[in-house]
């Protein structure tokens, strides 16, 4: 099955970028009514976050989003195979001077939220900047190894597992790598705090700020849209006065950041994650 996905893919991206995200929105529907499991935990997560919405708001938001996550999926075959000038083409970019003014004074990390698109931004960034990344290793060999190669196919990208901890990326960061940090998924508190989200408690690493203590790099946020026709990568000015030394703080300062633009486009953030799965102790499970 895995194979047929990937021939999919790959078939899908010769054709024009209107009908992949026809194609991509229409079988995202159809996922969202045999996928239960996931769409129990979109469901769960936009509960807790918007409680304001109504039950139906909600479903049409969860539905908007199956749609926009499998768009995204199936596109992938775009950044994995097309040349980099059709690459380009499609992706429109606003602030890229606020990393490069940042990139002229030291080390920089690149936040990059888990908003369906983030691989468009980092396949626009590996055509002009050479990154340092990490990854976590996918259950299936064959798509992991392509979203390995997809993610460093331009430039000479530096790519780490999670398991190989900080030392190689701060040396990475050091001789002028930026990092490109995706840090809003829930990895348990080993490495982080409970911080809230959304007003709900979750556990929230803390690499952000303690990277940048001990590099001194600026934090410049890179947030990727799908459009119609298209996508946005959109960086935004290097954070002031960051980190300040009071590490839950300096945290809750991403996550009120990730929850501004969440609120510009919810339909675009991965839900199908699930976020607040490690609880406080004594709270009971959400999922």
């Amino acid at each position: 099955m895995t194979r047929l996905g990937i021939l999919l893919i790959w078939l899908l991206h010769f054709l024009p970028l209107r009908l992949q995200a026809l194609v991509g929105n229409s079988l995202g529907l159809l996922l969202y009514f045999v996928a239960f499991e996931r769409r129990s935990v979109a469901t769960t997560n936009l509960r807790l976050c918007f409680p304001d919405l109504s039950v139906q708001q909600r479903r049409v938001l969860v539905r908007k989003n199956f749609q926009a996550f499998t768009r995204s999926l199936l596109e992938r075959g775009l950044l994995w195979w097309a040349s980099a000038s059709r690459i380009q083409r499609y992706i429109r970019v606003e602030g890229f001077e606020y990393y490069q003014q940042a990139q002229s004074k030291g080390p920089v990390i690149l936040l990059a939220p888990h908003f369906v698109a983030l691989d468009v931004g980092g396949s626009w960034l590996i055509q002009h900047v050479n990154l340092v990344s990490v990854y976590s290793n996918q259950k299936n060999p064959l798509f992991n190894e392509l979203l390995l190669r997809g993610r460093s196919r331009f430039g000479a990208q530096k790519l780490y597992s999670r398991q190989q901890g900080l030392r190689p990326i701060i040396k990475a960061m050091r001789a002028q790598h930026p990092f490109y940090y995706l840090p809003d998924q829930d990895l348990s508190t080993r490495d982080g705090l409970f911080v809230p989200f959304f007003k709900v408690p979750a556990a929230t690493l803390t690499t952000v700020p303690r990277l940048a203590e001990m590099t001194g790099a600026q934090v410049v946020p890179c947030i990727s849209k799908l459009l119609p026709d298209g996508y946005e990568v959109r960086f935004y000015p290097a954070w002031e006065n960051y980190p300040t030394g009071d590490l839950l703080a300096d945290t809750r300062r991403m996550n009120e950041f990730i929850e501004q633009r969440v609120r510009e486009m919810p339909e675009q953030y991965f839900w199908l994650h699930k976020r607040f799965k490690t609880r406080p102790e004594g709270e009971a499970k959400l999922y």
